[in-house]
């Protein structure tokens, strides 16, 4: 029986990854499960569960948590100190699914703690990744990848060696606005952002996918998990989203990872590594979807792009600098504070204004992620009044 830890489990990829392990209970014990501040949704979870303890991140929320939970047989705990905690509690797998630099402690608690990580917030692994991976090697953790890109690259290669890839490929869906000018784009509403047309993903990660953030994001965290060098990675436009990402050889054989946009796949990978288990998820009808388009991404009509290898090259607290921003601005215009092309344009703004020296430790990072907010705080006052 594996002992499993998921953090952000009220959130998409936590849900799905319960819903794996929900069908085959007897495989399973869930040590601990997190959520920021939906205690209802939390409390379900662990009941069905049977989780040991239950972690709500906001403090504000803990009565409630323990109300809800009375009876129940699980401990109910809060606040960031908590959620360490949890991370270090013993589990032999746990999924990092916290939205959001949020995340990054845990991950790191976890990571230390010499278990498998499956890694599904990316904006750790963005803000400091070589201080993840330094504790990766320290500890000697498992970091598996759980987005459906970097869980194909992984899947692509199995058994081969780093220095035989001449390329990688992280493919793309464009999102729903790729056949979009800018000047279309400008009044986009969140409501429209969020509605992905392939994935089903939370508001934050469809804004991202919808502005091509995301795509750059992921462009980060692979030059982390596969350091192959940033002119070895690329990015390619498949409205499709049924190849997830690819790796080319120097004998120019390329393998390519397929499945269903269900992102119950590549945790099921993740989960069962390094054997395979069956999920629910619909079986790929190629016959039935007739064909698969590529295109090249378009930068000038979506600069997230450039701005992420910007900060990919520029190293150092450049990708936190970036991803803070970009998480400030996104949050403000699902509040409808400012205009969906405004969320690129203070990412650049902050980066442009703000450095900060190569973090030497996790409180680095959060200096420079804290100081990055504040500054796209600031900005958008300037741009809203």
């Amino acid at each position: 029986m594996r002992k499993v830890s998921i953090f952000g489990a009220t959130g998409s990829v936590g849900m799905s990854t319960l819903d794996l392990i929900q069908r085959d209970p007897d495989s399973y014990q869930v040590v601990a499960l997190t959520a920021h501040s939906d205690v209802a949704g939390l409390a379900a979870a662990a009941r069905q569960s049977n989780a040991a303890v239950a972690v709500i991140g906001d403090e504000a929320h803990y009565e409630a948590l323990k109300d809800a939970l009375r009876g129940s047989g699980t401990e109910a705990a809060a606040g960031e100190g908590a959620l360490v905690d949890a991370a270090g509690a013993g589990a032999d797998w746990s999924m990092a699914a916290i939205v959001g630099c949020a995340g990054l402690r845990p991950t790191m608690a976890a990571l230390k703690a010499g278990g498998t990580v499956a890694l599904a917030n990316k904006e750790s692994l963005v803000s400091a990744g070589a201080l993840m991976m330094d504790a990766v090697g320290a500890s000697g953790a498992t970091l598996l990848p759980v987005d459906s890109e970097h869980n194909a690259i992984f899947q692509c290669l199995a058994g081969s060696r780093l220095e035989d890839v001449a390329r990688i490929t992280l493919t793309a869906s464009g999102g729903p606005f790729r056949t979009r000018s800018r000047e279309e784009m400008r009044g986009i509403t969140p409501a429209q952002a969020v509605a992905h047309p392939n994935w089903s993903m939370g508001a934050k990660i469809s804004v991202d996918s919808a502005t091509m953030m995301n795509k750059g994001l992921e462009l980060i965290e692979a030059a982390h998990l596969f350091p192959v060098g940033l002119d070895r990675i690329e990015i390619l436009v498949h409205p499709q989203s049924v190849i997830h990402s690819m790796v080319e050889y120097r004998d120019r054989s390329t393998l390519a990872q397929l499945g269903s946009p269900d992102m119950r796949i590549p945790i099921a990978h993740a989960l069962a590594w390094p054997d395979r288990i069956a999920t629910p998820c619909q079986p790929l009808d190629l016959a039935r979807i007739g064909r698969l388009d590529f295109e090249a991404p378009d930068e000038g009509r979506f600069p997230a792009l450039r701005l992420t290898r910007q900060a990919a090259e520029a190293g150092g607290a450049a990708p936190a600098i970036l991803n803070a921003a970009n998480e400030v601005a996104v949050a403000a215009f699902l509040k409808g504070a400012i205009g969906f092309l405004d969320i690129a344009m203070i990412v650049e703004d902050v980066l442009n204004r703000y450095s900060a020296p190569v973090p030497r430790r996790i409180d680095d990072v959060l200096e420079a992620d804290a100081q990055a907010r504040n500054m796209a705080a600031q900005v958008m006052e300037r741009l809203t009044a």
